[in-house]
């Protein structure tokens, strides 16, 4: 099975967002080692636990930091963005990299109401109530430089011109991502990590509508999920505590730095008598598995052998950099990745 990685470039407490951004560059590094198959880096805006909200140009010091393992967005949130601009800066990408870079979409905000509104560059006129799909057909279509003769930007031709294009992933945590990617040919990364519930049905979905873009397309599938690996059950619950009452206060509005085992267990104790947002699991699978390497493994494998996936894609939120590090390699070993020279 396949391991990839996403990344949402967190930044623990007691640190600032430039330790977060090389933390990602460390990190990337080390499982480019592992063997790890892809990076992605996600897109948060005006938020202080994470702190990339330009994956493009993480992407590009990555790629120049790494040698073998494909480098992505997770993802780049489209309806911020003209399709033009973005299509240009992967094709730079893909320039400087070839063969090397993904291209992933979502539709999410990727912040606040007040954030999408800032990142407006037309505040005057309201905005249209959901131009997505003709954002990502034209985002297409200036990567495979396929508008209809009689459009009028088929006249224009991106630079810089070489052959090929990205990788293209539809990324997303709803039917409607499913249906996308099925109905466009893309590969399809389901963002189980965000919203659990509807996993299968999705993916399932996604499989049997998969209508082929070309004569050698074919559906591709992965699954995002958190996963948290240690030595011990013990310290890996210990780890999982931060990311616990981030979760906790992420829905009280506090979206600050990632705090440490130690101060979230201490608050976590405090506040015993309220529900545990990461225990109220109500889809089919957690939405992150939190464990000794083999016991995630096997959560892993069951996991995929159900959905018919050979690829998932983590996301590893914990405060010490350090203990990130050790729970992919953990995870790398438990499932015999060739490490790379």
């Amino acid at each position: 099975m396949k391991l990839s990685v996403v990344d949402q470039s967190p930044v623990p407490a007691g640190f600032t967002a430039a330790d977060a951004l090389n933390n990602t560059i460390d990190l990337a590094k080390f499982c480019d080692r592992l063997g790890y198959e892809r990076y992605w880096i996600a897109e948060h805006h005006a938020t202080g636990a994470f702190a990339s909200p330009a994956p493009e140009i993480m992407i590009a010091r990555v790629a120049a930091e790494t040698r073998n393992i494909r480098v992505g967005s997770g993802g780049v949130m489209l309806p911020h963005y003209s399709p033009m601009k973005v299509a240009e800066t992967f094709r730079m990408l893909h320039a400087l990299y070839p063969g090397r870079i993904d291209l992933g979409i979502g539709r999410a905000p990727g912040g606040s109401p007040l954030d999408t509104y800032a990142l407006r560059r037309d505040r005057e006129s309201q905005p249209a109530s959901d131009d997505f799909p003709k954002q990502l057909l034209e985002l297409l279509a200036f990567l495979h430089e396929s508008f209809r003769p009689d459009h009028a930007f088929s006249r224009i031709h991106l630079s810089p011109a070489m052959p090929g294009y990205p990788e293209i992933w539809m990324l997303g945590s709803s039917m409607w991502s499913a249906a996308a990617a099925a109905q466009l040919g893309l590969s399809y990364s389901f963002a189980h990590f965000i919203d659990p519930n509807p996993t299968r049905s999705a993916i399932e979905y996604y499989r049997s509508h998969f209508k082929p873009s070309n004569e050698l397309s074919k559906p591709l599938a992965t699954l995002g999920i958190g996963a948290i690996c240690a030595d011990t059950e013990a310290e890996a619950e210990r780890l999982a505590s931060s990311v616990r009452m981030f979760v906790r206060n992420a829905r009280r509005g506090d979206r600050g730095p990632i705090p440490t085992p130690e101060e979230a267990l201490a608050e976590l104790r405090a506040t015993s008598l309220e529900p545990d947002p990461m225990l109220r699991e109500t889809g089919e699978w957690p939405r992150s598995l939190i464990g000794t390497a083999d016991r995630v493994r096997d959560q892993l494998i069951d996991i995929a052998s159900v959905l018919g996936i050979d690829e998932a894609v983590i996301v590893t939120v914990v405060h010490d950099h350090q203990a990130r590090l050790h729970s992919y390699q953990l995870l790398a070993d438990a499932f015999g990745l060739k490490p790379r020279a």
